[in-house]
């Protein structure tokens, strides 16, 4: 499972019911992420979970970082780098 990282350094703080829809929200994106890439071919069904949780934790880290340096350009070089190495399909 993959959890939203836009909350994850406050996860413990937070109230049961926040965590858990923290939580859904992360898994929710996970699943369609895994199902376009499986339906896209883009990956097997063996490899479509982590391949996702992956994508997911990429571009979340992206406009983390972009945010905090209030630079959306870096969100846009970050994207297109993850797409170089292969982890974006182009």
């Amino acid at each position: 499972m993959c959890l939203s990282s836009f909350m994850a350094a406050e996860y413990d703080d937070l109230p049961e019911a926040v965590k858990k829809e923290v939580q859904t929200f992360a898994d929710v994106n996970v699943a369609w992420l895994r199902n376009s890439l499986e339906a896209a071919g883009v990956v097997a069904d063996e490899g479509s979970q982590e391949r996702a949780c992956a994508i997911y934790a990429a571009v979340a880290g992206a406009q983390l970082m972009a945010r905090g340096r209030a630079d959306i350009a870096l969100f846009d070089r970050l994207i297109g780098s993850y797409r170089t190495v292969g982890l974006l399909p182009g």
